[in-house]
């Protein structure tokens, strides 16, 4: 896949998403829906962002049982989103039940990737909140190939780890990495971050940016730059 931008678009109403997209005027960037504007507006925002011509990362992270998450795939799979996820954790029975619900009869479906390990967790987090003993990156590691195993075209992880999810998975296995701030940018709720630079040093293949976009006094020259730090293909 081409190395891409997707603005995560965390926003409280459909109104608020439409008008910050207005402003890239001749471009239609990459959006993450994620679940505070889906909720807030439900499956129509996902209708209105497509309709506009971009493409979106329908972020709604789903982990329940397998049957649960495969009811609630084949509601979502006519919105055609390009990408969507799940949890990981939820195990193989659960990824392999959501790549089954939202597979249209015809047999096409969107990417579909899961999520390892969020990146506001760190080792202290794993230790003594999730009493999880493994160490982040090996469980993140275990989670990927259990998704692959699963039959997912790849996981949302900290760009820290896609240069080891690559090598275990193998190079065409989707490496989607929130954690992306510009050099001496806040930190915000994350634990694991890099630049769009080494992101794609690290062999990111798609990097989701929020707040260094979305809250830029020029949030359209704050993605162009991004674009170009990551794939070059900015302005």
């Amino acid at each position: 896949m081409t190395k891409d931008v997707i603005i995560a678009c965390d926003f409280s109403s459909g109104a608020e998403t439409i008008a910050f997209l207005g402003r890239f005027t001749g471009k239609k960037p990459f959006v993450k829906i994620g679940m505070e504007l889906f909720y807030a507006e439900g499956p129509k925002i996902v209708r209105d962002i497509k309709d506009r011509g971009h493409k979106v990362f329908l972020d709604l992270k789903l982990h329940d049982i397998p049957n649960t998450v495969k009811r609630a795939m084949t509601a979502l799979r006519d919105l055609d989103p390009d990408i969507t996820n799940v949890h990981a954790a939820g195990g193989r029975a659960m990824m392999e039940a959501a790549l089954e619900g939202i597979t249209k009869p015809d047999g096409s479906r969107p990417l579909i990737t899961a999520v390892t390990q969020l990146t506001s967790v760190n080792e202290r987090m794993m230790k003594d909140e999730l009493l999880i003993a493994s160490g982040l990156e090996e469980t993140v590691i275990a989670y990927a190939k259990n998704a692959a195993k699963a039959g997912l075209d790849g996981v949302v992880c900290s760009p820290l780890e896609a240069v080891t999810i690559h090598k275990e998975c193998g190079k065409s296995f989707l490496t989607v990495t929130p954690g992306i701030r510009f050099t001496g940018g806040d930190a915000g709720d994350q634990a694991r971050i890099t630049t769009p630079a080494l992101a794609k040093e690290l062999g990111s293949d798609l990097i989701v940016v929020g707040r260094p976009i979305t809250s830029a006094e020029d949030p359209v020259q704050a993605y162009n730059k991004c674009l170009k730090e990551f794939s070059g293909k900015g302005e």
